[in-house]
């Protein structure tokens, strides 16, 4: 397979730079089943702010929403959501089909490769009977699997798809070369082949639950701490000394990876007759610490007099700082908990996208801050434009008597006047 025509289905954060990458070697098919999402990528724009505009304008990866266009392909690439139902199962709805529509146009010696986070099996159990179905060809002789997990950290300009070690897997010794031919021509860090293709499955889902679990403990300790009357960042500022001392910090964990694999893992632990301790265990305080702060707050005001009727402003509302991402973000469980109280909530993000944040949480983003000062104002996301309030600006926004809560400890250094308080974790 010397030049193979590759197709990409699902162009999110994945699949976008994914297809941008592969197009500058090979002839590359995008496809999405969303309409919109094929119109503004047309358009040069990415809401994602993964590709700049002039690398789209100069791509020559064909864009379509027919899902025809794919058909003669030699490698289908599928880069779809793997998110968790509201019981934290895994749901495989995205994956199920994308898979059926790679089927229906898929012809004999193609390969069919997942990049989604799935646990275990997945490719061979789930993705492999669902083409075979729709196709009404023979996996392992008609066509082949292959699994190469997605690594991409949104709004990382450091790592990204050109210049990681990619994991590479296939059915056969021969597909996992193809594999790392292919992705090895996109990226300097070069293709690590694993052994099978479970390998690599297993390999990607605990590189998430890895981090969740170091965070998880931060975040125990934070919670430790501050009942001891000690600051979790002066605690990790001396820990930080030792050369090994491993540098986590607290914070609310969302976003579609690390705040959603671990169940994967989990689920998949549990159906095989073991019961996940610490990886759930992990999850359970990663999960709660958006309340956890919420309560901390109101207690603070509670205390200084301002129980009820309490304006709050927070900032920050994407899983993360400097991504539009607001995807499994845990910001809003502290608005729901102040909403749930009676209070006034407003919400800010500069890069938020505000349909989303209405589609998807209900919550109407304000483009300004309002002129009359907050009982408490929360800094939810270490957005550089929060990071670069002055002192000024953050004294206005408080009210006197009023509390400014630090939760990403981005303004530790700020000097407050006696009247405004001050929370972090």
């Amino acid at each position: 397979m010397a030049q193979p025509r590759i197709s990409i289905i699902g162009l999110g954060y994945v699949g976008l730079p994914l297809a941008v990458a592969l197009a500058r070697h090979f002839a590359v098919v995008g496809f999405d089943v969303n309409a919109e999402r094929i119109a503004e990528l047309r358009r040069g724009s990415d809401r994602t702010g993964e590709v700049p505009a002039a690398e789209l304008a100069q791509t020559k990866l064909r864009l379509t929403g027919d899902a025809a266009d794919m058909r003669g392909s030699d490698v289908y690439i599928v880069t779809v959501p793997t998110p968790v139902d509201s019981a934290n199962r895994p749901d495989l709805a995205a994956v199920r089909g994308a898979c059926e529509t790679v089927g229906r146009h898929i012809g004999k010696g193609a390969i069919v490769v997942l990049e989604s986070t799935v646990y275990p099996g997945v490719t061979e159990e789930v993705c492999g009977p669902i083409v075979e179905r729709a196709s009404g060809l023979v996996c392992g002789r008609d066509f082949f699997l292959g699994y190469s997990p997605e690594r991409i950290n949104p709004g990382d300009r450091q790592h990204t798809v050109d210049r990681i070690t990619k994991v590479v897997a296939g059915q056969t010794p021969a597909v996992a070369s193809t594999l790392a031919d292919v992705y090895g021509r996109i990226t300097s860090g070069g293709a690590f082949v694993a052994r099978s293709i479970r390998t690599a499955e297993a390999a990607k889902v605990i590189e998430n639950a890895q981090r969740d679990i170091n965070i998880a403990f931060i975040n125990e300790v934070t919670i430790i701490f501050n009942r001891l009357g000690l600051s979790v960042h002066d605690v990790l500022a001396a820990a930080g000394t030792k050369w090994n001392f491993l540098p986590f910090t607290p914070g609310l964990v969302g976003g579609h990876c690390i705040g959603v694999d671990p169940y994967y893992l989990a689920d998949r632990a549990i159906r095989s007759g073991y019961d996940p301790e610490v990886i759930l265990a992990g999850r359970r305080i990663n999960d709660r610490m958006g309340h956890y702060v919420a309560e901390q707050i109101s207690a603070q005001l509670d205390a200084l007099g301002k129980a009820v009727g309490r304006r709050i402003l927070v900032l920050g509302l994407t899983f993360k700082e400097n991504v539009p991402d607001i995807r499994n973000s845990k910001v809003v469980d502290i608005v729901r908990y102040f909403e749930s109280r009676g209070d006034t909530a407003d919400v800010h993000d500069p890069l938020a996208d505000p349909r989303e944040a209405k589609a998807e949480y209900g919550v109407t983003l304000c483009t300004e801050f309002d002129e009359r000062p907050y009982d408490a104002v929360i800094g939810a996301v270490a957005h550089d434009q929060y990071r670069a309030l002055s002192p000024a600006m953050l004294q206005r926004l408080v009210r006197p008597g009023g509390v400014l809560a630090d939760v990403k400890g981005i303004w530790r250094h700020v000097q407050l006047p006696p009247d405004r308080h001050r929370w972090s974790l």
